[in-house]
């Protein structure tokens, strides 16, 4: 069907769009919300500017297979089996998970070496061994103040779709116990320093500040409890994290949700205070009552999307970046240490490096992530293995230089060199994704991969929330609440559905007609360029 009749489809519906909803972004939150508000009853519609689903869950193509260019693995399972369930399937149904036992292999620059797990007592074994039996009491009242620390925040702020200050403050003062442990008023790099004596326990558990793009230097002591979710369970799937947004996108599917990829949104279209509808970059304009954006916030506010929704997120505006990263994704033969799924290089100086990324600058030598994608499943490790290496990068802003290709290079495989590993070629340009490539994927993100920066003891109240002061238009993904990372994002997914739903009964007058499906295409077959529209 051409753009034309899709354009005519819509048009025959255009009598009665209550039941209609329109998402812009194919990202995980996008995919997810999508297939949420189709088993509700609404007709539903997904553009994205890229021409696949995922958003940052991206693939770059090698010799040995696509290799993933963005989050490595799944935590936090049960997010996505309930997503599954609420729509009457089951996740197991649509890809293959693989539990990696070893959480991570760390490594530092005097030889020592540390593996961490999903248990208590092998996490207590392997440190004990690593640093004593001090060290070793230590991570134990560590690991349950993270358990608690998780335990206490769940409900009443990754849950809860309208967190507020309020309301966690009640929740808390109803658990007065517990306030010793929940790191007020202190960073947590001071958390650390009160719970651990070994600087490379202090180094290794601050690293998790980075999962939501900050620095353990200037971010909360709450986020110890990171720790938590990821002790709690490590997945990867089965062919690469971009499977489980191809599952998604099957549900959805499943579910009558209609896709168009290389279909950038070009405009929100606002009347009277009330989202109706989006004007696509191929000229068309479609109406609908309802409208979820799956894309950094900052897009919004700084007017990407129209004027008219510059005052959404406007917080966005004057609000730190979180930090960037130059990844390269590519196929080698490795030699050196054994490694395992997860492995982390980490340099001498941890501070040094945080305080150059906020000063927008990268030191020679960073700590190093390497996800070694062929290792922890089933089968034998090939010859010609994929490897994704991150390192953090600031995000851009007006003093940070470009950086050259042989200087990015350099800085990862150089530093690896002093830790043993080698490969036997290194790539190309084609391999490497930096900030620049970052912003031109992710329009209006400046580079940033996780929206907000996490730093200050309120930043996690500070993130828009699904409902905007425009009618019928919504927030999912992670730059709105809860945050970032995939757990978080599809847990926004939910929020932004229940939100939505909520809303439109308490303003339904008259029953509601179901519309499932409603709109039809073919496959795009033109490439577009991304837009802000692009999901994530």
């Amino acid at each position: 069907m051409t753009s034309q009749q899709l354009g005519m489809t819509v048009a025959v519906h255009s009598h009665d769009h209550t039941d209609r909803a329109i998402v812009v972004g194919a990202g995980i939150a996008g995919l997810a919300v999508a297939a949420r508000l189709a088993h509700a009853g609404k007709s539903v519609a997904v553009f994205e500017a890229a021409s696949e689903p995922g958003g940052k869950i991206r693939t770059l193509p090698s010799c040995a297979g696509p290799v993933d260019t963005g989050p490595t693995v799944l935590t936090m399972r049960p997010v996505f089996d309930q997503l599954f369930k609420d729509l009457g399937a089951r996740l197991e149904d649509y890809v293959t998970l693989h539990r990696h036992h070893m959480i991570a292999r760390h490594f530092w620059r005097d030889g020592s070496q540390l593996d961490l797990f999903d248990d208590p007592d092998a996490n207590r074994n392997a440190i004990h061994a690593f640093a004593g039996a001090t060290a070793a009491k230590q991570f134990s009242r560590f690991d349950a103040r993270a358990r608690t620390l998780f335990e206490t925040f769940d409900a009443p702020m990754m849950q809860a779709s309208h967190p507020s200050f309020a309301k966690l403050a009640a929740h808390v003062a109803m658990r007065f116990w517990l306030l010793p442990k929940l790191a007020p008023h202190i960073t947590l790099d001071r958390l650390l320093r009160q719970s651990f004596d070994d600087p490379r326990l202090i180094q290794l558990f601050g690293r998790y500040a980075t999962y939501v793009g900050g620095s353990p230097f200037q971010s909360p002591g709450l986020l110890a409890l990171i720790w938590q979710a990821e002790t709690a369970g490590v997945w990867s799937v089965d062919g690469g994290m971009h499977r489980l947004a191809q599952a998604i996108e099957s549900l959805a599917r499943a579910q009558g949700v209609v896709f168009e990829y290389d279909t950038p949104v070009d405009q929100i279209i606002v009347e009277n205070g009330r989202a109706t509808g989006v004007k696509l970059r191929d000229g068309r304009s479609i109406s609908a009552n309802t409208i979820v954006f799956n894309g950094d916030p900052l897009a919004l506010a700084d007017g990407h999307l129209g004027e008219a929704c510059s005052a959404i997120a406007s917080q966005t505006r004057t609000s730190p970046r979180s930090l960037s990263a130059e990844v390269w994704a590519f196929a080698a033969k490795p030699a050196g240490p054994e490694l395992a799924y997860h492995n982390v290089f980490f340099r001498k100086d941890a501070k040094a490096e945080f305080d150059a990324l906020a000063s927008g600058t990268l030191v020679p030598d960073p700590t190093i992530y390497v996800c070694a994608m062929d290792h922890g499943g089933p089968g034998p490790v090939p010859e010609m293995e994929r490897f994704e290496t991150i390192a953090n990068a600031p995000p851009l802003t007006a003093s940070v230089a470009q950086e050259e290709f042989s200087r990015c290079q350099t800085r990862t495989f150089h530093t690896l060199e002093h830790f043993g590993l080698t490969f036997d070629q290194r790539p190309g340009p084609e391999a490497l994704t930096t900030p620049a490539t970052f912003n031109r994927l992710f329009p209006a993100s400046a580079g940033s991969l996780y929206g907000q920066s996490p730093h200050g003891l309120t930043a996690a109240l500070q993130r828009p929330q699904a409902q905007t002061r425009i009618k019928g238009l919504f927030l999912a993904g992670g730059g709105a609440h809860p945050g970032a990372g995939i757990p978080m994002a599809t847990l926004s997914a939910r929020h932004a559905a229940e939100t939505i739903l909520k809303d439109q009964t308490s303003t339904f007058t008259s029953p509601r007609t179901v519309m499932r499906g409603g709109m039809s295409t073919g496959s795009a077959t033109a490439a577009g360029a991304r837009s802000a529209s692009s999901g994530s």
